[in-house]
């Protein structure tokens, strides 16, 4: 599974690289989206691995602040991905005259650069807060990576302040993203819903179905990784609630834009072509 989520990102990387038609915004934040998929799956699979290699469930306490950290980063920016995608189709879709003007190579760059700091301002904020923990109930986590919401509980420290952070940064990070998605998507269903054609409405809607598909399934693993945390205290239901995050969302997302989206389709039949003649000319000269 790992090397499927790093391989399936790598070729919508290189599809999108190869093609000049495709330098395009919304193709440009699906590049970044895929690298921080990768980034995100190879924040927890690679020590799991080696730890299930070795026999071995330990992690130094620097190791899993560091692991925290990235894992918090990533997270967050494909949650910040996923909302400026939105953004982008909103854009195409409701004001199509403008797009070159509101998305301009500039204004895309922005964007990207305050996912990215938004993302490390969730990552740096969690850290400062668990470097203030002087002891903790148990030296076990109930998962297989150094879940924050799970260091969390094992503190030693007043609950309530550990909530009330909780649930701030959900709001901020999390409820304000969402809301913007549901927004962009508002809009767009209202705006295609006037196209007098039903083939229009099809080519309009065919054209975020694809981000629509994966934003569903990230914000279904989230909520049913974070709804098992709750729950399922200590049981394996909670690994593998976090595995469908970690692990089966980002694995699954260059399948979805591959399947739903001609363009990636196209592209990557036309480098799949090219691989086969280039090994059939290559038998022919031995």
């Amino acid at each position: 599974m790992y090397l499927t989520t790093i391989l399936g990102n790598l070729l919508i990387i290189l599809a999108v690289s190869s093609d000049p038609h495709l330098h395009t915004p919304m193709y440009f934040f699906l590049c970044n989206l895929s690298l921080a998929d990768i980034c995100f799956t190879s924040t927890t699979v690679p020590k799991m691995l080696v730890n299930i290699q070795n026999h071995s469930k330990a992690i130094s306490y620097g190791g899993c602040l560091t692991q925290m950290s990235l894992f918090l980063f990533f997270g967050c920016m494909d949650d910040m991905l996923l909302t400026v995608m939105a953004y982008d189709r909103f854009v195409a879709i409701c004001h199509p005259l403008h797009y070159s003007v509101l998305l301009n190579p500039r204004c895309c760059r922005i964007l990207v650069l305050v996912s990215a700091f938004f993302s490390v301002l969730n990552s740096q904020s969690h850290n400062i807060l668990i470097l203030q923990f002087t002891c903790f109930k148990s030296v076990e986590i109930p998962n297989y990576f150094c879940d924050a919401s799970q260091i969390f509980k094992l503190s030693c420290s007043g609950s309530l302040t550990n909530n009330l952070f909780i649930y701030l940064i959900t709001v901020v990070l999390g409820l304000f993203p969402l809301s913007g998605i549901l927004y962009s998507y508002y809009k767009i269903i209202s705006s295609i819903l006037r196209i007098p054609t039903e083939s229009g409405r099809h080519k309009a809607f065919s054209t975020c179905g694809a981000h629509l598909s994966v934003v569903c399934f990230f914000y279904g693993t989230l909520l049913g990784s974070y709804c098992g945390s709750t729950v399922f205290h200590g049981s394996k239901k909670l690994v593998v609630a976090s595995v469908m995050y970690t692990v089966v969302s980002p694995m699954l997302n260059p399948f979805i834009y591959s399947l739903r989206n001609r363009d990636i389709s196209r592209i990557l039949r036309r480098l799949g072509s090219r691989i086969l003649g280039t090994q059939d000319l290559g038998r022919t000269l031995n």
